[in-house]
């Protein structure tokens, strides 16, 4: 098989599995997660977006109103990355800068009405990327993996420390 036959990021049969990390788990969770974020971004591209800029998008396109640092906190990323990518969304007019209510020393982050739709047009972009990824999987695989994944995420430490 050429590299030319071969699917994106898929790689020689001898490769993949000679190697300790063909078993690693953390290894394959970062060889999945960019994969997933190349296609992400390829999907995103017509809406001009990226996968940081639309995950941003996606949280304040909720009625939750996240505060920045919530974002931030959410995202794992750096607090200065945030200022970014907002500042990135609200030249395009997709977000604003609100005061919270409950400190006004601090801002949330709302879409604007095109900030919505061109939220919900994304997702629909995302959503048929992830599936185009993940196409190997059953649909009882691809649930399986999201609770799994959603559980190493957000971890539940109340149960843990009782």
């Amino acid at each position: 098989m050429s590299s030319a036959d071969t699917r994106e990021g898929e790689i020689a049969a001898p490769l993949a599995t000679a190697s300790e990390l063909f078993d690693d788990v953390s290894f394959l969770l970062a060889r999945a997660n960019a994969l997933s974020l190349a296609a992400g971004n390829a999907a995103l591209a017509a809406h001009g977006l990226r996968v940081r800029s639309y995950s941003v998008l996606a949280l304040v396109a909720s009625a939750t109103r996240p505060s920045q640092r919530e974002i931030a906190e959410y995202l794992r990323l750096d607090p200065s990355q945030v200022v970014a990518l907002v500042d990135e969304l609200q030249k395009r007019g997709l977000v604003v800068r609100e005061p919270d209510p409950s400190d006004r020393r601090a801002n949330v982050v709302v879409a604007t009405p095109q900030g919505k739709a061109l939220h919900e047009k994304a997702s629909a972009s995302a959503r048929a990327a992830e599936q185009n990824l993940h196409d190997d999987l059953t649909a009882e695989d691809r649930g399986q993996l999201t609770e799994l994944l959603r559980r190493l995420a957000f971890p539940r430490t109340d149960e843990r420390d009782a």
